[in-house]
């Protein structure tokens, strides 16, 4: 009966559980970054407009996926904490609402990509070349990003449940799918027509899509602990769609401030040279490589603190911390090695110039320094998620990124030198540090304390 059902993350040990939880996530994040960067590179190909399109793209582009991911982490910390609660009809209900969500997210970025698309580009660039290479990328990837949410929403499903297997194998085949079309499709390989850009556009739509339907097919098919009734999901509870938006709410706001962010960095950066927004894209794409595991350990960790919040587990909910501070502070130290030592070996795989090398190095240099501080802060955030508290995320993101990032890049921009915009990162980080104890200190009395 369901009622007896023990999920893992009430019973394996600690550490066993954050690799078998975390791994398979940090491993697809890792693919995931690996397509990303070898979409740029494919695109920086083209010529060097196409690359600077991409990142003038990419804030619209980052709104839209904060919207799949953070109404995901709403999902996933009520269904998690449902099943720690042995709560099974509400974790089939956020399942179900969860999907529904999904599709409207779907047709507020169809909307984007027929009436806004275009004048947001037109808004950053006079330059015809470039503005004609993003509003092409955007019309695509927006207009069709169905498969994006569906996608997303599958693998917030089965990690919920502690199938990220599962998980890492659609996220996995979507990005194998998409780095094997962008040659064929950008440069019209195998008899396929040239397409340029839009065929970077469309080879990320199929990979996108294809991971969708493959994440369907696992939840119905493997994901036991939930019950997918399309019934259900035709006629939500409306108590569900507030608890899911209580959480996911804060969560895309949080990305949305990295929206804001990129946009305006790339309307201060943009003033010095085209190419210093190039550079700006290529460090984004290139800190994915350690950036994206580590939200792989994130994804992987919140459903473990919701569980044994639920079950009121505080040791092992103060053990899964340590050892996801321990780990992800490894990972990003390595990062910031790399960065320091080779920065020009990574900018050349995008076709660099000297003028890009002569920003992009020590630009790669100085915002480096930030990884291990950033390693604190992202799993800290994971108990604000966990517990419901995704407004304190919020707050964090609000302060690195817009309360001190922007103003301090502006500032130091004045001073004529394109190398001082970049200091603005780890004295932002180093102020989300300060805010995030802090705000971990008053989850650790108010919650965890009181298990």
């Amino acid at each position: 009966m369901a009622e007896v059902r023990e999920n893992k993350m009430g019973t394996m040990p600690v550490k066993k559980l954050i690799i078998t939880m975390s791994l398979p996530m940090m491993i697809s994040m890792l693919v995931q970054a690996l397509y990303n960067v070898v979409d740029s590179i494919f695109v920086a190909q083209i010529e060097e407009s196409a690359l600077t399109a991409v990142s003038l793209a990419f804030p619209l582009q980052n709104l839209m996926i904060g919207l799949g991911s953070g109404m995901g982490v709403g999902i996933n910390a009520l269904l998690s904490r449902s099943l720690g609660e042995r709560n099974f009809k509400k974790a089939n209900e956020a399942a179900c609402t969860g999907l529904l969500i999904t599709v409207l997210h779907f047709i507020v970025f169809l909307l984007v990509s027929l009436f806004i698309a275009e004048p947001f580009l037109h808004g950053q660039i006079d330059d015809p070349v470039i503005r004609g290479y993003g509003v092409t990328y955007l019309k695509i990837v927006c207009g069709c990003s169905f498969g994006l949410f569906f996608q997303m929403t599958s693998e917030r499903l089965l990690q919920s449940t502690g199938r990220t297997v599962h998980s890492m194998i659609l996220q996995a085949t979507g990005a194998i799918i998409n780095i094997i079309l962008d040659p064929i499709m950008i440069f019209g390989l195998l008899g396929c027509p040239k397409m340029g850009i839009a065929g970077a556009a469309w080879a990320t739509v199929i990979g996108q899509c294809t991971a969708a339907c493959l994440g369907l097919f696992f939840n119905l098919k493997y994901n036991k602990d939930i019950v997918i009734s399309f019934a259900e999901i035709l006629h939500p509870q409306m108590d569900t769609v507030r608890q899911i938006y209580k959480v996911g709410i804060p969560s895309v706001l949080m990305m949305a401030v990295g929206s804001v962010m990129s946009y305006l960095l790339n309307q201060i950066l943009i003033t010095f040279t085209t190419t210093a927004t190039a550079v700006f894209g290529v460090y984004f794409k290139m800190q994915s490589f350690f950036f994206m595991p580590i939200f792989g350990l994130n994804s992987g960790l919140v459903p473990v603190l919701a569980y044994n919040y639920g079950a009121r587990r505080k040791d092992r909910i103060l053990e899964a911390l340590r050892f996801s501070l321990m780990l992800a502070g490894t990972v990003m130290t390595t990062g910031l090695i790399i960065f320091e030592t080779m920065p020009g070996v990574l900018l050349k795989l995008f076709n660099a110039s000297e003028e890009m090398l002569a920003i992009g190095i020590p630009a790669m240099r100085i915002i480096a320094v930030n990884f291990p501080v950033a390693a604190v802060c992202i799993i800290l955030g994971s108990t604000f998620q966990a517990f419901s508290r995704s407004v304190y995320s919020l707050l964090v993101s609000l302060s690195r990124q817009l309360i001190v990032l922007i103003p301090v890049a502006w500032l130091l921009a004045k001073l004529g030198n394109v190398n001082y915009v970049w200091l603005a990162f780890p004295i932002a980080e180093v102020v989300s540090l300060f805010i995030s104890l802090l705000l971990y200190r008053k989850i650790r009395t108010e919650i965890i304390d009181t298990l």
